[in-house]
């Protein structure tokens, strides 16, 4: 699908889903619905490897700008969204880099400072807008993250619907994408673990509320010459009373080789489980999760691969498993996983905006004997791969005063494996704060 086609494409659904009434959901107008906020990141990232594999550690600073105009009054209203990221080395020693929070030159030392921005032009037709330009999409099929110290962002179209009420229904079309340290706007799209790269990416989906506890997500992605994925999500929460609440959630992946597979033969099918019980400040969770294929389940990956992979490819936030992890996803081939979880608010003991997790992901059954030899998931995997995580994080919001939102997030990884898992034995430890600063 080339760009003419995907935009005329997604205006059509954008003017079909529109209703006859085109009053829009917000209509202050241009500058009066206009917000900036200023962003203010502190990162102090520490992975520690076993087996002598070099370490990964930095304390970096982001300052995330972010404006998003209001749109301008009639039928048809026009917009913008912009933003400027600019990322600091506070403390990087050359010999442990590779963190993804800062870029690293071509002698092996990370970069002093760097930054980027961009835009996105949006146009609202009732409850319909479309952007075209720079942006931040999130569905389970096409997604980027904002998992580094500055996000990822990708280049393209994208529609958001909700002409129907209960129902929100999404299309994008993508053909390049940035990793937290590529500035450039026009970096690759790939196929994170394959390691091949694909010339443009379209999905479709949505979600619609049954009833206010249930909801049912479908989505569909191309990935050109790589593979067409789907995605099927049914999620339950039922109220008992004020304190207690039921949930369930059933999550479905099936991914097929597309084009000229570059990725290989692919004929996945990744099944998740995961239930709750929430009493009070307490919640309990366990999921459970089956990755049925010869190869792992696969998904977005954004950024150049240059400079020998220094500043590569990185991971995007379109994995929706249930036991996927502070480190590991849990999705190698034939893996099965379970977890256990258990959350707790500290507000019902007089510490409002304190919370704390912990959580132990097992998955065993791992075998990468059947991958074809001369493919890019080869070598990963042996044949009866095994490991297990434990996550441990601590948060705290501010809620009031001149700092009211500021977040402070500590995070622990442990994770053990066997050699035939493939990522081996490390220590994870973040420590991140968030300050956001309304300007508008």
């Amino acid at each position: 699908m080339n760009h003419t086609r995907a935009t005329v494409l997604l205006l059509a659904c954008a003017c079909a889903c529109a209703s006859p009434s085109y009053a829009a959901a917000s209509a202050g107008g241009f500058i009066a619905d206009s917000s900036a906020e200023l962003l203010l990141r502190n990162s102090y990232f520490n992975r520690s490897k076993e087996d002598g594999r070099r370490d990964a550690r930095d304390w970096t600073q982001g300052v995330l700008g972010q404006f998003n105009s209001g749109f301008t009054e009639g039928t048809f209203g026009l917009g913008v969204d912009a933003f400027a990221y600019l990322g600091l080395k506070l403390d990087a020693p050359a010999d442990k880099s590779g963190t993804g929070n800062l870029p690293v030159h071509d002698d092996g030392e990370p970069a002093d400072s760097y930054g980027k921005a961009g835009a996105a032009l949006k146009l609202r037709l009732s409850n319909s807008v479309l952007k075209v330009g720079e942006q931040r999409p999130e569905t389970p099929v096409f997604g980027v993250s904002h998992f580094r110290i500055v996000p990822q962002t990708a280049t393209g179209l994208s529609l958001v619907s909700r002409e129907v009420d209960g129902l929100e229904v999404q299309a994008g079309h993508f053909t390049s994408g940035t990793s937290p340290v590529t500035t450039n706007g026009d970096g690759d799209l790939w196929a994170v673990m394959a390691g091949v790269t694909t010339p443009a990416a379209d999905y479709l989906g949505g979600t619609y509320q049954l009833t206010p506890g249930v909801s049912v997500t479908l989505y569909g992605s191309r990935f050109e010459d790589i593979w067409n994925q789907y995605y099927a999500n049914l999620d339950s929460r039922i109220d008992l009373d004020a304190n207690h609440q039921l949930g369930l959630g059933l999550t479905a992946y099936r991914t097929l080789d597309e084009g000229r597979a570059k990725a290989g033969d692919i004929n996945n099918t990744s099944l998740g489980l995961s239930t709750f019980w929430r009493s009070g400040a307490h919640r309990w969770l366990l999921g459970l999760q089956k990755i049925d294929g010869d190869t792992p389940f696969d998904y977005l990956g954004v950024g150049d691969k240059d400079r020998n992979g220094r500043n590569g490819n990185d991971q995007g936030a379109s994995i929706q498993l249930p036991n996927a992890a502070q480190f590991s996803d849990f999705n190698g081939p034939q893996e099965r996983s379970w977890q256990v979880r258990y959350d707790l608010s500290l507000a019902s003991y007089g510490v409002p905006g304190l919370t704390f997790m912990s959580r132990y992901v097992r998955g065993w059954g791992i075998d990468g004997s059947h991958i074809a030899a001369t493919g890019p998931y080869s070598g990963r995997y042996g044949d009866d791969g095994q490991h297990h995580e434990t996550n441990l994080e601590v948060r705290y919001v501010v809620q009031a005063g001149p700092a009211k939102g500021l977040s402070v997030r500590a995070r622990q990884a442990w994770h053990r494996a066997n050699t035939d898992q493939g990522s081996g034995d490390l220590d994870d430890f973040r420590l991140i704060s968030d300050y956001p600063i309304d300007l508008l």
